[in-house]
């Protein structure tokens, strides 16, 4: 895995783990990869990894087993849809927002462009 130098990499962690919950490549009630086999597989430091899976277990995505490992839990592709959101709008669309103003971009605009690109995505 590459990281970006303007995120965090156990955030950058996090956000993989999230796009294998909502790809379906981790399944709920199933063992992930423990922690020392992501860390090798990203070489990254253990520390790192347990700090992103901290996160991933206080928003109820994962949970351990004792002596086991983590595992995903059931309902994890609602938490990361949810908790996703919630970053979308609390961060990143407060960004665009500020952009948006910055360059004079409307609403409109913006209704004419999503339009648009679905236009070109309809599947």
């Amino acid at each position: 895995m590459e990281f970006k130098d303007n995120t965090p990499i156990y955030r950058q962690i996090i956000d993989y783990c999230f796009g294998c919950v909502l790809s379906g490549a981790w399944r709920p009630d199933e063992k992930i990869p423990s922690v020392r086999e992501m860390a090798v597989s990203m070489a990254v430091n253990t520390h790192t990894v347990l700090k992103a899976f901290e996160y991933l277990q206080l928003h109820d995505i994962i949970y351990p087993k004792r002596g086991m490992g983590f595992y995903l839990s059931a309902n994890a592709p609602v938490q990361v849809n949810s908790t996703r959101r919630q970053e979308f709008f609390e961060e990143k669309l407060r960004d665009v927002f500020k952009e948006m103003r910055m360059l004079g971009i409307g609403m409109d605009d913006v209704e004419a462009s999503w339009a648009e690109w679905q236009a070109e995505n309809a599947e």
